[in-house]
């Protein structure tokens, strides 16, 4: 590794090694050849037939839609193919990936559209309907993935291709390259821009940590290829920075779930050997509670694991009694880190459950007091902060929300938590008013301004409340006005229009009287949540 010095005086460390660009990288990804790249369904595509498809969309998009370095190219599907295509395309010719999540309502995917401002679409069929008026408004062209050109401006993905080289094209590593939303927490999402440099050392970095624990695991050489399972949504960062990059960075074969299906995956470790389950603790859940898990061979499996939300203790125990061989492995990554963090597995997880692990060089971590911003000694709790070249530039057009969370050149999570003597992170506590509901970050901002929009609603709190699945689930208590007859059933139909549905409370309380505040006026959710979990 070798010090890099930013444009902001900030000095970090970087792989010497590492692609200067994700075109490079994808160059390394090519020497797999006729290897499998990915199985979806009955489809199987080699890493040349892969790479031949994403060079054919790139033609087009260079020479169809004149797409050039720093232009913004949305995608917005259910994972496929296509998806894998077009964002090795996208951002083999220097434009920037605007990962749209496709759990969103039509008005979701607007505002998605309104503030990326793509100059082209790629979308599934029922995604495109969804913004269709939008985009033939904006004149922003749709390519239609596994769907019918059903609008003037709609054009289908096999009509545009054009097959031949990829085009020329110059990419620096710090331009440009991703955009992936986050959950907003003044309602609205942010779009976190990441550079080549970032997503490359993401995936780097996780590699080298994969290295060290193949290593002390005694796996260095496994008897199987390895092969990994992608049942996490590609708009996520996990599912596309840490699975399918990850993937294509070692030459692993890839099993692409279109949606979750506990079931499904269990049939399919057991059909194509799979030996890496990386999703949210929510899936692994799904996994080992799944009624019929005794009837599949799971015995391939050699890591089982993922981030995106604590990992309950039981579930850790439940790995070891379920599976044959299977190791934990679970991280603490952000959309902002581009899933990279502090990460623990093996034996470590049994022997501190309660821990997210340790960060991996160039990664550091430090604890620091969110007033004054010092740092504080080992032990002392305080906001976890992170720094590293997998950091994202900043938020898309929100220089005030990037002030607010880059702070020379260390990521304020917003989460509170200590580290101990050999630096293992333990997370405490949220310093954010964040519900991480199944691995997708939920705000109560923007829950409890969708829920203002009733004409009844007086008085609205969202906070998460603890469950056994999900980590989390969302909890509402309302105070309405009076004489209203507004119940449970009429605002969920209310507010599914305007929420993903993750987003919409599965708990709500309707009151009469008002909510606890205290001397400053705000509401007391620790009451309130503390209440909800009594009931």
């Amino acid at each position: 590794m070798v010090d890099l010095r930013r444009s902001d005086g900030t000095v970090e460390q970087v792989f010497v090694q590492a692609p200067g660009s994700l075109r490079e990288f994808f160059a390394q990804a090519r020497t797999a050849g006729d290897a499998t790249a990915l199985v979806y369904g009955d489809e199987r595509l080699s890493f040349r037939e892969l790479f031949a498809g994403a060079d054919a969309f790139a033609v087009a998009l260079v020479e169809r839609y004149g797409i050039r370095p720093g232009d913004r190219v949305a995608v917005a599907m259910r994972n496929c193919p296509e998806w894998v295509m077009s964002f090795i395309a996208i951002t083999s010719v220097g434009g920037i990936c605007v990962s749209l999540n496709s759990w969103w309502t039509g008005g979701e995917l607007a505002y998605g559209i309104e503030d990326s401002a793509p100059s082209l679409l790629i979308a599934d069929q029922p995604r495109a309907e969804l913004i269709g008026e939008l985009t033939a408004t904006r004149g922003i062209p749709v390519v239609i993935v596994r769907g019918s050109a059903a609008q003037e401006h709609f054009s289908t993905w096999t009509d545009v291709l054009r097959p031949g080289p990829l085009p020329a094209v110059d990419i620096a590593p710090d331009d440009d390259a991703t955009l992936l939303y986050t959950s907003g927490t003044t309602g609205r999402p942010k779009g976190a821009v990441s550079t080549h440099r970032a997503v490359i050392h993401a995936v780097w970095g996780a590699a080298a940590m994969e290295t060290v624990d193949a290593l002390m695991l005694g796996d260095a050489e496994p008897a199987e290829p390895p092969a990994a399972l992608l049942g996490i949504p590609l708009f996520h960062v996990t599912g596309c920075v840490s699975v399918m990059l990850g993937a294509l960075n070692s030459g692993m074969k890839l099993v692409v779930m279109r949606r979750w299906d506990p079931e499904e995956a269990l049939r399919m470790i057991e059909s194509e050997r799979l030996s890496v389950f990386i999703g949210v603790p929510t899936q692994t859940f799904d996994l080992v509670n799944h009624p019929r898990f005794d009837e599949f061979d799971t015995s391939s499996l050699r890591w089982i694991g993922g981030g995106g939300a604590t990992t309950p203790p039981a579930l850790l125990t439940q790995i070891r009694e379920q599976f044959d061989r299977a190791a934990p492995a679970f991280g603490y990554g952000m959309t902002e880190t581009n899933a990279l963090g502090p990460a623990i597995s093996g034996d470590e997880a049994h022997a501190f459950p309660e821990s997210t692990g340790r960060v991996a060089p160039p990664m550091q971590v430090a604890i620091h007091d969110p007033t004054t911003l010092e740092p504080l000694p080992v032990g002392d709790r305080g906001e976890i902060w992170l720094r590293g070249p997998s950091l994202f530039r900043g938020y898309w057009n929100r220089p005030d929300a990037t002030a607010a969370t880059l702070h020379e050149g260390w990521l304020r999570t917003g989460d509170i938590g200590h580290l101990d003597a050999d630096g293992r992170v333990f997370i405490d506590d949220r310093l954010k008013d964040m519900i991480v509901r199944g691995g997708e970050n939920v705000y109560s901002a923007e829950v409890e301004a969708a829920l203002y929009e009733h004409p009844d609603v007086l008085e609205a709190a969202v906070c998460g409340i603890p469950h056994r699945r999900l980590g989390e689930q969302v909890a509402a208590v309302i105070v309405v006005r009076p004489g209203s007859t507004l119940d449970q059933d009429g605002l969920v139909a209310f507010v599914s229009p305007h929420l993903a549905a993750f987003k919409i409370p599965s708990v709500i309380e309707i009151r009469t009287e008002g909510l606890p505040r205290n001397p400053s006026g705000k509401f007391i959710k620790t009451e309130l949540r503390a209440q909800l979990r009594s009931t």
